[in-house]
């Protein structure tokens, strides 16, 4: 089985807000990877997406507390929609 990871950052300049994650997210950037695996015995090259995670920061006192939650791709693109508006 052949997996990809594509990772990218996603910039977001309101604060937003994601079924995945509990509360209001605060505005910032944020690494978006999606995990797929290749389609096995067709005649071109295509992948199957597997997961969509977010890593999300929260400061804790001193601390930074780093999460990785699992994203409906869907959502991500409602609240870059809602950000752009």
């Amino acid at each position: 089985m052949t997996l990809r990871t594509t990772t990218k950052s996603i910039a977001f300049r309101r604060p937003l807000t994601l079924k995945a994650a509990d509360g209001l997210q605060p505005a910032g950037t944020y690494v978006v990877e999606t995990e797929e695996e290749a389609i096995p015995a067709l005649s071109f090259l295509a992948y199957r997406r597997l997961s969509t995670t977010m890593t999300l920061s929260t400061r804790y006192g001193g601390a930074v507390v780093r999460q990785v939650v699992t994203i409906d791709p869907a959502d991500l693109k409602e609240a870059q929609a809602r950000d752009q508006d």
